[in-house]
């Protein structure tokens, strides 16, 4: 019934595990290994505890909404977390503790919002600084400081209880409900790509993909939002690569073709399928995916349909060259490729974006 309770609780498991009492060949602790040290999995752990108090919360956030269906999503991975950050580390000025538990992390960093007086901003308002490392932000209330402060410490509100995704509030929690919606009582449907969705709102915020507001101002590429014109700007203009495999000189952009490298230094084979009576392994998880869907899902059927003769492709590059050579379509300046995307009928076809370019500043940047 207590957060303190369940993690004391969990401490004790924890405990009796690092000092190897009860341990099997094979070890059934949240199949989880860690060659770094004790105190990754440690926090790894106690993270689990925080995410099943979030799911709990879900639970009786939907409960509490008759109108609310629920998840229908793989319920095998509700108990799959996130990579944690190295450390729960608080940079509020002058503090600096770090914590095993984000439960405890997340906890101490409210306490500092309730602890700080409101200053004075012009005549008669009054506001509260936010006091995160680099951070200047002002607000009206604690209450918005607390909201503001999630975005430094990335805690989460609530998690589905079948499929264990974790959400910023209970309306994003909704929305990944929504989503599922079935087909026939999606009302709402996008007049760009014929896409259809359960509310109004799903809708507007599914509009807002077909039009790139945002132009590099190092070249003609445009974006639909500051989040992804930052990743072409680090993806195409940058050179700095903080990824690095420990065993070799490679490096990369993100960790997730760092996680790819490093199944190459693996001698056996990390993936097999889950298909009945397949024998197939793979080194990497992008490799058994393209088995999957070429053996075991049909692959060679021509997925890609052209909008304008209804011809269709196996591949989307073949589709571009179709559209280039037959319909003379261009792509806009800046941008390496046309964009496809899955229809109602399941073929994909041309992704149609308003390219309505607005230059950002460098703040924004």
């Amino acid at each position: 019934s207590k957060m303190e309770e369940f993690c004391e609780h969990v401490a004790q498991h924890l405990q009796q595990h690092l000092r190897g009492e009860h341990r099997d060949e094979m070890d059934p602790l949240v199949g989880f290994c860690s060659p770094e040290s004790s105190a990754v999995l440690i926090r790894h752990v106690y993270f689990h505890c925080y995410h099943t108090k979030l799911k709990q919360w879900g639970l009786r956030a939907l409960q509490s909404q008759s109108d609310v269906s629920h998840c229908q999503l793989d319920f095998q991975s509700r108990n799959i977390i996130p990579e944690i950050q190295e450390n729960f580390l608080c940079l509020w000025e002058y503090c600096e503790r770090s914590f095993d538990n984000p439960e405890w992390f997340y906890r101490h960093v409210e306490n500092h919002s309730f602890c700080l007086e409101y200053k004075a901003a012009g005549k008669e308002n009054h506001v509260v600084l936010c006091a995160w490392k680099d951070c200047n932000c002002t607000f009206k209330g604690r209450c918005k400081l607390r909201e503001h402060l999630r975005s430094h410490t990335q805690e989460k509100v609530v998690a589905c209880p079948t499929c264990g995704g974790m959400f910023a509030n209970n309306t994003k929690f909704f929305d990944h409900i929504r989503r599922q919606t079935a087909l026939d009582q999606q009302r709402f449907q996008c007049s760009h790509c014929s896409k259809r969705f359960a509310t109004e709102r799903l809708l507007r915020d599914h509009m807002r993909n077909h039009v790139n507001h945002y132009k590099c101002p190092l070249c003609d590429m445009t974006c639909p939002l500051p989040s992804s014109l930052r990743n072409h700007i680090r993806f195409r203009h940058s050179e700095e690569r903080p990824f690095k495999c420990d065993y070799c000189d490679y490096s990369c952009k993100n960790l997730v073709d760092l996680r790819k490298h490093l199944d190459t230094h693996s001698k056996e084979p990390a993936y097999r399928c889950e298909f009945e009576a397949c024998s197939f392994t793979a080194r990497s998880l992008c490799s058994i995916k393209l088995h999957y869907r070429k053996i075991h899902e049909g692959d060679s059927e021509p997925r890609y349909k052209c909008h304008v003769c209804d011809k269709c492709f196996t591949r989307g590059n073949n589709l571009s060259v179709h559209l280039r050579k037959k319909h003379q379509f261009k792509w806009p300046s800046g941008h390496p490729r046309f964009r496809y995307r899955e229809h109602d009928d399941g073929y994909m076809r041309l992704q149609l974006v308003r390219y309505e370019s607005v230059e950002l500043t460098e703040q924004l940047l």
